[in-house]
């Protein structure tokens, strides 16, 4: 960099005063991608698993770039995964305190009372402390499952299923459909696409709405 060699990968560099080459070539920054994934069930979103267990960046391998996701889904859940080089956009949608909702559907192990559905609504205790009131919308009941669609706006970790067993009950399956105004849509699961340009910027610009959800129910 600036003409000397630097081997500390920690090194700060400023893009706008130093000059950083390799093999005497100038380096450039990559063109900014953003990619939206459907996760499958059963998938790690981590880059290599020590028990080789397949992640995500086994479904993106043609991306041709190097992508890192913006946040998680745990191993058990699918749906909607982002995918960028731009950490400015990342921290964006993933920082809690800009309150994107994050729209999910839910099977859930019981058939929940109207009564532990508004609970959910309006906030549970978890041990992390109490949760931000959410949207929740029943889908159907089956014979012994209610199905539901829940818009939460903070990310912690596994808050949907915690948030189900705080109502005693528990997700048998559960499927990110949208992350603000962004939606699966008729993606197929384990594919992936370019976001377009209205896409990012409807994103990464002013407050993000959950409306336009989707309207399907988790099978």
């Amino acid at each position: 960099m600036n003409g000397k060699t630097v081997r500390n990968p920690d090194h700060w560099v400023d893009l706008d005063r130093d000059r950083v080459t390799l093999d005497g070539k100038p380096l450039r920054a990559a063109s900014k991608a953003y990619v939206l994934l459907y996760k499958p069930k059963g998938y790690l979103t981590t880059y290599r698993d020590p028990g080789d267990r397949p992640t995500v960046y086994d479904l993106i391998a043609g991306a041709g770039i190097w992508l890192f996701p913006v946040g998680r889904l745990d191993l058990d859940t699918s749906g909607l995964l982002l995918m960028t080089n731009d950490t400015a956009f990342a921290e964006r949608i993933s920082n809690p305190d800009r309150e994107v909702p994050k729209t999910y559907q839910i099977k859930a192990a019981t058939l929940l009372t109207d009564d532990r559905i508004e609970r959910l609504r309006q906030g549970v205790e978890l041990s992390d402390g109490p949760t931000r009131p959410a949207l929740v919308r029943r889908l159907r009941d089956g014979a012994r499952h209610t199905h539901l669609e829940m818009t939460i706006t903070e990310g912690r970790n596994r808050q949907v299923r915690r948030m189900l067993e705080a109502v005693d009950s528990r997700v048998l399956k559960l499927v990110r459909t949208a992350i603000g105004p962004l939606r699966i849509g008729d993606l197929p699961i384990g594919k992936w696409r370019k976001l377009a340009a209205d896409e990012v910027a409807a994103l990464a610009g002013g407050p993000l709405s959950a409306s336009g959800r989707n309207r399907g129910a988790v099978r």
